[in-house]
């Protein structure tokens, strides 16, 4: 439950931030008892810096960064980083947005456990992360083409990459997305049964 107190210390906080970190800052607002940003996608290194070095803030754990794809933008895709201080006990999110070209500074060097969470986005979508150690794919098999959670990625007609241990070789498949028939009647457990279920007869008797 959100309480008018919380909402003005994460008011208060949002100020702050916006005070100290002006060209970072585009928008926020405050929606489900947290904080949300929206920043300038060159300032993201300096400015998740300060939310973590800040006093005030104190955001010193990294949750977790994700991209989001919106086709009919110019910007398509934003890069979604969630935080917490646990000694303020808040949370907030910072969002920015990039292209299909422009790389989105790595923010490795601040929290090293955001590698990994890069090399998600770059595999599933394709956003490019500057000055990554590593910027390799890491989910889809090496020799996948194209980036699967983007809204225009198609759902037949690629091929599967495994390594076949009766082969002993790598081989290519068609993906096939096929479900075995399954007959379901909808019925309720308690309603509507008609067929005999074993133990009936001892209710009817027959036994």
């Amino acid at each position: 439950m959100v309480t008018m107190m919380d909402t003005q210390a994460l008011s208060e906080l949002a100020a702050h931030i916006e005070s100290r970190m002006p060209d970072a800052v585009r928008s926020w607002q405050i929606r489900v008892g947290e904080l949300t940003l929206l920043a300038e996608r060159d300032h993201i290194v300096p400015l998740l810096r300060f939310l973590r070095d800040d006093q005030q803030c104190n955001f010193e754990t990294f949750i977790d960064a994700c991209g989001v794809d919106y086709p009919e933008r110019s910007e398509r895709f934003e890069v979604v980083y969630h935080l917490l201080s646990m000694r303020m006990n808040h949370r907030i999110r910072v969002r920015i947005r990039t292209d299909e070209e422009t790389a989105v500074p790595s923010v490795v060097s601040l929290w090293p456990v955001a590698n990994w969470f890069e090399r998600e986005a770059f595999d599933m979508y394709g956003i490019q992360f500057a000055d990554h150690p590593d910027l390799r794919r890491i989910l889809t098999d090496y020799g996948f083409e194209g980036w699967p959670l983007r809204k225009d990625f198609p759902l037949t007609g690629h091929y599967e990459v495994r390594y076949d241990d009766l082969e002993k070789r790598v081989i290519y498949e068609p993906v096939k997305l096929a479900q075995e028939y399954r007959n379901f009647d909808f019925l309720s457990p308690w309603e509507g049964m008609t067929t005999v279920i074993p133990g009936d007869e001892k209710v009817n008797g027959d036994v």
